[in-house]
């Protein structure tokens, strides 16, 4: 394994862990691993050497990380304890395993449990799709910290790992949305010993096996893809291939040094150039070592062929709304080179796309195909994107030493291999397949590489839609676009112009089903309005918007947070107040009845009254619908149902507006002098 501070080869790769490590000697793994003492008896263990504790459900499926890092450890003759949404209240549910022989391994799930529990509008989401039942509630806020916590309170000494999305998008200083504050390393805040950031199947492989050989973990430092806090007395060493940010306080007052440090942070991603981060809080530095390399195929293969039952643990007696949606997918890739600004894919998983075989896929697919259970269906088969598969930079020294951060924008670069034969074929020999009814895809089409393939569309067309296909074109703005890094609304309308001539020469009619997001930093009124010309003219009504949400490390939300870009650092746009995000929601859906008064207020102040009435352009009529009196009548009477939207008049004499408080006039504290309320 390379040391941070050793340049790797181009075309490097993460080596393959195939040779188990014989701690407890290996043996066929069971069909759930134990999620309390009395299955870890069962199963005639009397401790266990990690203990995973999860915010989510515990589904043994490849599309949750709880499952891919616990059988990747059960694989190498490790035991394994599944701490799944504990209550965390007390510490009582980290000690159900007894103390673990290696470490607390701790994620707050498959998404930051900040997103997964509020809206865009910060309120609290009515469901949880990760939990049994979707109810909420089964995770605290900022879940990593509890998690962590209550594991060091448990027992004392035992090494505590962070990892997963959250603590993965926090490893450094970070905008935090839901505070509206600069928040410093999730290090600091959880004292776990090290952040294992990206994807973690080679990392949390590495942490064991080196524990497991008598390293301390302050020994594990050295590895690639870790982040980690210095005492106040360490101090990291210098050199040429260690860059320092800007502080912690720096970044907190100064919006400049927020965005300077965000453009250095992604520009060392790659992880064949990548550079040692340094941050200093106060008189601690926070250490980010480069990432990990990129997996190999026959890693891949490894990771996706252990064997999963796919299903929910048995104790489950409700669904659980995330596993319905992919229990019938099929992963064949992971890692994105799009680089969108409001995505955190790429930063996650990496720019560099990782394939599996076609062998490996197939098998998969025969597996679910044995299943009685299962339909015929392959409800999709992709990843990040449907259409990046076995896609790579033709000139690995040049991949070695780029920095740029997408692949496709502003242009698609020239280096990079855009053929989509691999992923054609693979597509035709999964349909065929005994048992396999459909073969569809769901994931994302990246636009801009597939209208350049007309065999692939044409496949994609005749097989592998049912009607309607996902596409995120985002916006039509050319600016906000490109803020986005996204491509420009001629190339929806090239793609969509040779998608329909595709469908209709297999004698099919389907349509695109574009997706857009509202508030996105760059885009404002009129470029919103524009958006709504755009909508009207080709046709769409978006049943679903998506509001931007800053989420933490993206460099969207360094926009939010200092109205620049930080590539730039010039001024943009940026939408905060909450009238102005529900207007452009609004105008996303200015089809909606109960959206017509609102428009209408817009339209007349941007000065676009043009807009209101027969003309071809006209977004909203001239007098307002029936439908839409009827929806205000109902808003107004919700609002006067609230027993909060006035002051109550049944008080006693004497009493405040407060509850609980006897009198009319409250007591400064400072000179003991009382004051009106």
């Amino acid at each position: 394994m390379l040391s941070p501070h050793q340049r790797p080869q181009p075309g490097a790769e993460n080596a393959t862990p195939l040779l188990p490590l014989p701690v407890h000697g290996r043996r066929r793994p069971a069909e759930f691993l134990p999620t309390s003492r009395v299955e870890m008896l069962a199963r005639g263990w009397d401790a266990v050497d990690v203990v995973f504790v999860t915010g989510d459900a515990y589904i043994d499926h490849p599309s949750f990380a709880m499952a891919l890092l616990g059988r990747v450890l059960e694989a190498h003759g490790f035991r394994v304890g599944m701490l799944a949404q504990p209550p965390w209240q007390d510490c009582e549910a980290w000690r159900t395993f007894g103390r673990p022989r290696l470490f607390f391994a701790i994620s707050a799930g498959n998404m930051d449990s900040m997103i997964n529990h509020y809206t865009a509008n910060r309120k609290v989401r009515n469901d949880d799709a990760y939990s049994e039942g979707g109810r909420i509630g089964m995770r605290p806020d900022r879940a990593t910290l509890a998690y962590c916590q209550r594991a060091r309170e448990a027992y004392k000494g035992v090494p505590v790992i962070a990892g997963g999305v959250e603590a993965s998008l926090r490893r450094l200083a970070h905008y935090d949305y839901w505070s509206d504050t600069v928040r410093r390393s999730i290090l600091l805040d959880t004292k776990a010993d090290l952040v294992a950031y990206g994807m973690g199947e080679s990392s949390i492989l590495e942490i064991a096996r080196r524990l497991a050989a008598g390293e301390k973990v302050q020994d594990l430092r050295d590895m690639r893809g870790v982040a980690y806090a210095m005492g106040a007395r360490e101090t990291p060493q210098a050199g040429p291939e260690i860059l320092s940010l800007p502080t912690f306080e720096e970044v907190k007052s100064d919006k400049r040094a927020f965005a300077r440090a965000t453009r250095i942070i992604h520009q060392e991603t790659n992880a064949y150039n990548a550079r040692t981060l340094v941050q200093w809080h106060g008189r601690r530095a926070v250490v980010c070592n480069p990432p990990r390399l990129p997996e190999s195929t026959q890693a891949m293969d490894f990771y996706y062929g252990l064997p999963y039952t796919r299903k929910p643990h048995p104790g489950y007696t409700e669904d659980i709304p995330a596993f319905q949606v992919v229990k019938d997918s099929v992963t064949i890739m992971r890692g994105c080179f799009g680089g969108c600004t409001y995505c955190s894919i790429t930063t996650h998983q990496g720019r560099i796309i990782q394939s599996r075989s076609e062998s490996s896929i197939v098998r998969e697919v025969r597996g679910m195909a044995e299943d009685k259970a299962f339909k015929g269906i392959v409800s999709d088969i992709g990843g990040p994107t449907a259409n990046m598969y076995r896609m790579r930079c033709k000139r690995p020294e040049i991949e070695a030493i780029c920095r740029r951060l997408s692949c496709v924008h502003p242009t698609v670069c020239r280096l990079l291999g855009t053929d989509h034969g691999p992923l054609t074929r693979l597509m035709r020999e999964t349909r065929r397949q005994p048992g396999i009814r459909k073969v569809l895809v769901a994931s994302g089409v990246r636009m801009d590489l597939a209208r350049t393939e007309p065999e692939y569309l044409r496949e994609l067309a005749r097989h592998h839609v049912g009607g309607h296909l996902k596409v995120a074109q985002e916006h039509s703005d050319p600016e906000t676009l490109r803020l986005m890094k996204r491509p420009a609304a001629e190339t929806f309308r090239d793609f969509d112009e040779k998608f329909t001539r595709a469908s209709r020469e297999v004698g099919k009619k389907q349509y695109l089903v574009p997706y857009f997001i509202s508030s996105h930093p760059g885009s404002d009124i009129k470029a919103m309005i524009e958006l709504a010309l755009f909508l009207k003219r080709n046709g769409y009504r978006p049943d679903q918007v998506q509001d931007f949400i800053p989420a933490p490390f993206d460099i969207a939300a360094c926009m939010y947070h200092t109205g620049l870009d930080p590539m730039t650092m010039k001024p943009v746009v940026v939408a905060r107040g909450l009238r102005d995000r529900q207007a452009q929601r609004a105008l996303l859906q200015f089809f909606a009845p109960e959206n017509y008064f609102q428009v209408r207020k817009i339209l007349l102040k941007a000065g676009r009254s043009d807009l209101i009435g027969d003309g071809c352009d006209a977004l909203i009529p001239e007098y307002p619908p029936r439908e839409a009196l009827l929806a205000r009548r109902h808003a107004a009477q919700k609002i006067a149902r609230r027993e909060d939207h006035v002051h109550s008049t049944n008080r006693r004499p004497g009493e405040g507006y407060r509850p609980g408080r006897r009198e009319a006039r409250r007591r400064d504290r400072t000179d003991g002098q009382s004051t009106r309320s």
